[in-house]
């Protein structure tokens, strides 16, 4: 009787992320119907229990509650196009990348076809589905969250409505993951010096944790800088950072690694300077990224 009084769930996409929200539904005890191109990716969950759909039609058909797993926005599209028709009066529920024109193209295409449409973002990795402290954020019908929030909240507990518009949470994924890719070419580069020294990449986990450990200590400060748009109590300045990017060349000859990728940054240090930022907050390279209206 619990089983059956659980909201059923339809996931399109089976790909690492989206078997693992597959499977976060059917440990809940949810009805979880599945579906997937490559059908040979749905056998897993078949044999946790999940009912694997013939076509995206009888998937979309199955459940009031859609989550598409798939890549983009397009991808997403794409593949719902067979499924139309069945869209009318479900909660439609996109977790995949895309820009926020993107989100809001999506959105229209799906209310356009009687969906009710929440778009969402996981801020996490696929064994981290269903922990207490995964995020996901989401944005578009309040009524769809409402409805399915104790739902929802099996892919992660940390679940958090940023507001009506649908593509808020494209937005913040964009603003929030900008960090990941220079922070992880950053510990790459750190990796590849030490083992030009014949030293091991795990020797240096340690001390980069505790780094991104402070570089989350002062978001806060620099959050507050950046809103009242104050930047002259600099506890590390733009000319701090723009003194320490002249050793990159130096360390990258050392250990013969390529640091071509810090280029744009100083050239970025450079332009807030020129712009009266040298001895401002490094927060200040805010102001240096914002185009003329």
């Amino acid at each position: 009787m619990v089983e059956q009084s659980r909201t059923p769930v339809t996931v399109l996409g089976l790909g690492s992320m989206g078997s693992a929200l597959a499977g976060a539904f059917i440990d809940a005890g949810h009805p979880t119907t599945v579906w997937n191109r490559t059908a040979s990716k749905a056998e897993p969950l078949v044999a946790k229990g999940a009912v694997h759909a013939a076509s995206v039609e009888e998937a979309v058909a199955a459940s009031p509650l859609v989550i598409a797993c798939l890549t983009t926005y397009e991808n997403t599209v794409e593949a719902l196009e067979p499924a139309a028709a069945a869209l009318a009066g479900r909660a439609l529920v996109p977790l995949n990348s895309g820009s926020p024109s993107g989100a809001r193209r999506m959105a229209e295409w799906a209310t356009g076809r009687g969906a009710r449409y929440l778009d969402g973002a996981i801020k996490n990795v696929p064994s981290a589905v269903g922990a207490a402290d995964t995020l996901l954020y989401y944005g578009g019908d309040r009524s769809v969250f409402d409805e399915h929030e104790a739902t929802l909240r099996v892919m992660g507990g940390d679940t958090v409505y940023l507001g009506a518009d649908a593509d808020l949470a494209a937005l913040y994924e964009m603003a929030v993951g900008g960090t990941l890719l220079p922070a992880l070419v950053g510990f790459f580069q750190g990796a590849a010096a030490l083992q030009a020294r014949g030293l091991e990449a795990a020797s240096m986990v340690r001390f980069s944790v505790k780094w991104f450990e402070m570089i989350n200590s002062v978001l806060p400060v620099f959050a507050a800088e950046i809103d009242r748009g104050e930047y002259g109590d600099a506890a590390s300045s733009v000319n701090l950072f723009l003194a320490g990017a002249a050793h990159d060349e130096e360390l990258g000859r050392e250990a013969n690694i390529d640091v071509a990728w810090h280029e744009p940054f100083r050239e970025l240090l450079e332009r807030a300077v020129a712009a009266g930022h040298g001895e401002h907050s490094i927060s200040a390279l805010t102001e240096v990224l914002k185009k003329p209206a």
